[in-house]
């Protein structure tokens, strides 16, 4: 296993100098002042309805269960400069992904040159032969990406940013990102005034910018909606923030239909035609007619719309073929294809296991290696072999040996450490963070993004279905 980066602490236990008025100011908290705070973000957290569904939990009525986020009080703090540098491997690396996935639906220009195996490609369940051929506005088909990120120690006491997923298709958290700074702002006002923190409150204006800003050609006064796939939905809470946030109405499937072309929506006044929607609805169920017949969460008729260049779909139809983790290793390589350019944000190194060679280092090291499903997702689907059981390993080197190609193998990263606030006091905690890309006219973010914490100690595991919180992510003006 690499070794861990403090984030607040060098390697000589020194506070780095972006923490320092913290730590100062986190000295002078009483604990119980502190626990008070935290009671009291969770009571207001659960007032407002910040909860997400976890499927196949129950309660003891047998009804699905909601859980709260956890929320930890203490910021991950990133200072000015090493934000300037990420930003601009997200804009390099997202703009790579989009060109990548309108060249496998068109000339398919980088399979022809063997630079992607064609098989990874046009085998790949995330592949939609139905968007071949077609072209979305600006050549934008990713317009809002979640782009995870770790950071690692090097031999140097140096910390290295490594990319560590592309979530291309309907990626989840945002919210979370901006309720977890207004509490900050409502329970510690006095930080606020002795840090620049940059903002993230724009995110909606910038959000409803690009949606307007990719809407259908000649279309001047774009009607915007939210497409949900309802109320059971893990992430509602966050349909129903962004749309009301951005001032656009949030529909469902039954809300919408299609006549002579175009899409509309059933509104009391009548029908009403819309332009662009943002759909947090899997491909699968977005069209019964295309896809699954038996799905009631899309709109009949939607696919036919799209090829027409009636509407758009942000996210685009197909974009998890630039997502899936069989593909992930291909992305530096796309970026010099396509943009001729050295990859600013690195990879963690990667095995795939559909490799012969590859496999047999995984099979001989799976003990000391994290293993992934190619289409998992939430931290399901994989092994972290040195928290693994002797039968886990074993269980998993079958699962392996049997289907290959449906797995990739990195190496244990230990995620950096931010201080967390736990039972026992104040604790280091692995962290990951997910900033959040808009591609429209332009790319565009807000400094940050949502970091996620894995509470248990030693866990590296911060999907919030598997037991993580969240923080927030101060990005320092200066």
């Amino acid at each position: 296993m690499m070794p861990t980066f403090d984030e607040m602490h060098g390697t000589d236990s020194a506070v780095r100098d972006h923490y320092r008025t913290y730590v100062q100011w986190l000295g002078r908290q009483p604990h119980d002042a502190m626990r008070s705070r935290r009671d009291e973000a969770e009571m207001i957290f659960r007032r407002v309805g910040i909860t997400f569904a976890v499927y196949g939990a129950k309660d003891e009525d047998g009804a699905g269960t909601e859980r709260l986020i956890p929320f930890d009080l203490l910021p991950r703090i990133i200072p000015a400069h090493e934000w300037r540098e990420m930003a601009r491997g997200l804009r390099q690396r997202v703009s790579a992904l989009n060109r990548f996935i309108h060249d496998v639906y068109h000339d398919q220009e980088i399979l022809r040159a063997g630079v992607v195996p064609a098989e990874q490609v046009l085998n790949n369940a995330q592949f939609r032969r139905e968007m071949m051929g077609v072209t979305a506005p600006g050549d934008i088909y990713s317009h809002i990406a979640g782009i995870d990120i770790v950071r690692a120690a090097q031999p140097d006491g140096s910390g290295t940013y490594y990319v560590l997923e592309d979530n291309l298709r309907v990626p989840s958290g945002v919210s979370y990102m901006l309720e977890n700074r207004k509490m900050m702002m409502r329970l510690f006002p006095e930080l606020f005034s002795e840090y620049r923190v940059a903002p993230v409150a724009h995110y909606p204006d910038l959000l409803l910018e690009t949606l307007r800003g990719v809407a259908p050609a000649g279309v001047n006064e774009p009607t915007v909606v939210v497409l949900t796939p309802g109320r059971y939905n893990s992430a509602y809470f966050e349909h129903a923030f962004l749309a009301q946030q951005m001032g656009v109405e949030l529909v469902e499937g039954p809300d919408l239909f299609v006549r002579d072309g175009f899409v509309y929506m059933r509104t009391t006044q009548g029908p009403k035609r819309v332009d662009v929607i943002y759909r947090r609805v899997d491909d699968d169920f977005l069209d019964p007619k295309a896809f699954r017949a038996d799905s009631t969460l899309g709109c009949a008729g939607l696919l036919d719309v799209y090829r027409a260049g009636n509407i758009t779909l942000a996210n685009a139809i197909g974009t998890g073929v630039a997502d899936d983790k069989s593909i992930y290793p291909y992305v530096p390589t796309m970026i010099e294809f396509y943009l001729g350019e050295k990859p600013i944000l690195q990879n963690v190194p990667t095995y795939l296991c559909r490799e012969p060679g590859d496999l047999k280092y995984v099979l001989d090291h799976l003990g000391e290696l994290v293993v992934k499903e190619v289409h998992g997702a939430g931290g399901y689907g994989m092994l972290v072999g040195p928290a693994a059981t002797r039968q886990e390993i074993e269980d998993f080197r079958r699962a392996l040996q049997a289907k290959p190609s449906n797995y990739i193998a990195q190496p244990t990263l230990s995620l950096s450490t931010c201080p967390t606030f736990v039972e026992e006091g104040i604790a280091p905690r692995h962290v990951d963070l997910r900033p959040f890309v808009l591609s429209g006219k332009s790319v565009q973010m807000v400094p940050g993004g949502l970091t996620r914490v894995a509470l248990k100690a030693g866990s590296l595991v911060v999907n919030s279905s598997q037991g993580g919180g969240t923080k927030d992510t101060w990005v320092l003006e200066v």
